[in-house]
């Protein structure tokens, strides 16, 4: 692998293809939750500046049901295989949330993907008494891995469900999950023999929607889990207690040599940092946003992190504050001590945010994804349905936007590119809710390197 500055090392077909596959962009788009009966899809996006149709959804696909909450979704391939030239980044695994259902996608034409196979809840349920897939990614042995919020009756803790090359389910990749009281996001490190895993909720607790009573009664998660990647064990945790309420998205330096990495508590509002040292992994919190009062509120309004990630070159972190509707930037050189370089609005409670091309940004920011280069931001924001109608009960009604930030990867910085604007509040079937982006071509979230 190189590691030059948002430049990652591909295997040579990955490069050939990279340039071409950057020009799209595709995105979950959901109806589930928004009293539309339709099913959700996959929307492709048209992000070619030099193209007629820049900024618009130019191909959908749909899945066969309704009400799956489509939510996260990976890849049947990523740079963690580059030593086998068999391999190649062509199906997305995309699950629903809320049913439990797996669907695979063939992007071989990339810009017009197609259903390729669909695994069952029941299937799943009888295999592993497994539900609520979450968080998808490929292992370098050529299995994916797709961590799971519950068990068959929607009870924590879940675990990890493994599916093989055909998309065949094998059963589950941990020896025990007794050790975690909830699942959400993980991600490994194989130089370090490591895997770090986060808490949510189970999903019986967040489906409903959210309530406050439920975390001073202990239903929302506050670890994060070291696990020991051969013995597929937990070798260390870590309880943030109140500080490190609901700690979601995990994400490692890229440098599979590094030990650094991050983790953002969402209700408390604030970044951790973990690497190891000495033989032992450690744990600091490095970053706080101060909770904001809020006239009808019965609390100071959190920032509500729901999305963070680091670019390619291992300079930047970026996270979405949902709730007060802002994104910010922090060069991580020294990764202790996090630097405050670019903020923007972008919707929230706040009433901070503007609007771009006559657009009125509803929501507040959510998911991210940024370009191999580090130069392009994508934010959408949709958090979870039944959250979403809590929180920002509008939105089913104005549909998502789809942004793209510009980055400056030199000295800091963070800017609204006004020419894009992607309106999934005009959607033939009637206004959608957007949530994660990939690139066809890998990005800065899907791929790991051993």
């Amino acid at each position: 692998m190189t590691h030059a500055c948002c430049g990652p090392g591909y295997a040579s077909v990955e490069a050939a293809i990279k340039a071409e596959r950057e020009k799209v962009l595709y995105a979950i788009a959901l109806y589930t939750g928004t009293g539309i009966e339709e099913p959700d899809y996959l929307a492709t996006i048209d992000v070619d500046p030099d193209s007629p149709t820049y900024s618009q959804v130019i191909h959908r696909l749909p899945v066969p049901y309704i009400g799956d909450e489509l939510h996260h979704f990976g890849w049947n391939t990523c740079s963690s295989c580059h030593g086998d030239a068999s391999k190649s980044r062509r199906y997305t695994v995309i699950p629903g949330l809320r049913s439990s259902r797996i669907y695979i996608v063939d992007t071989v034409e990339t810009k017009a993907p197609k259903l390729y196979k669909v695994i069952e809840p029941e299937e799943i349920k009888a295999k592993t008494n497994l539900t609520a897939p979450h968080t998808v990614h490929c292992l370098a042995d050529g299995h994916v891995m797709i961590s799971m919020l519950g068990d068959s009756e929607g009870n924590g803790p879940g675990g990890f469900l493994l599916l093989n090359d055909n998309f065949d389910i094998v059963g589950q990749w941990e020896r025990q999950a007794d050790a975690m009281q909830f699942n959400y996001d993980f991600w490994y490190q194989p130089r370090h023999n490591v895997m770090v895993s986060s808490e949510w909720g189970a999903p019986k607790t967040f489906y409903p929607g959210f309530d406050l009573n439920d975390v001073t009664a202990g239903k929302y998660g506050h670890h994060i889990h070291f696990w020991d990647w051969s013995t597929r064990e937990i070798i260390q945790s870590f309880d943030l207690g109140e500080e490190g309420l609901i700690p979601l998205e995990v994400r490692f330096h890229h440098n599979p040599d590094s030990t650094h990495g991050f983790v953002a508590a969402a209700l408390s509002s604030n970044v951790w940092h973990w690497h190891k040292s000495n033989g032992n992994w450690e744990v600091e919190k490095v970053i706080d946003v101060p909770s904001v009062e809020l006239e009808g509120w019965p609390i100071p309004v959190p920032s509500l992190i729901t999305d963070i990630l680091i670019s390619m070159c291992d300079r930047y972190v970026y996270f979405s504050n949902w709730l007060h509707g802002d994104i910010r930037q922090y060069d991580i050189s020294d990764p202790s001590h996090p630097q405050l370089t670019g903020q923007v609005w972008c919707g929230g409670l706040l009433g901070k945010s503007g609007e771009v091309q006559g657009h009125k940004l509803a929501g507040g920011p959510q998911m991210l994804q940024l370009s191999l280069d580090g130069k392009r931001l994508y934010v959408t924001n949709s958090l979870f349905s039944s959250w979403d109608n809590q929180f920002y009960p509008d939105l089913s009604k104005s549909g998502s936007y789809l942004l793209q930030i510009d980055c400056d990867t030199e000295k800091g910085g963070l800017k609204i590119n006004e020419d894009f604007y992607v309106d999934f509040g005009k959607e033939p079937a009637g206004p959608a809710r957007a949530h994660e982006m990939r690139y066809p071509g890998g990005d800065c979230t899907s791929d790991i390197w051993v």
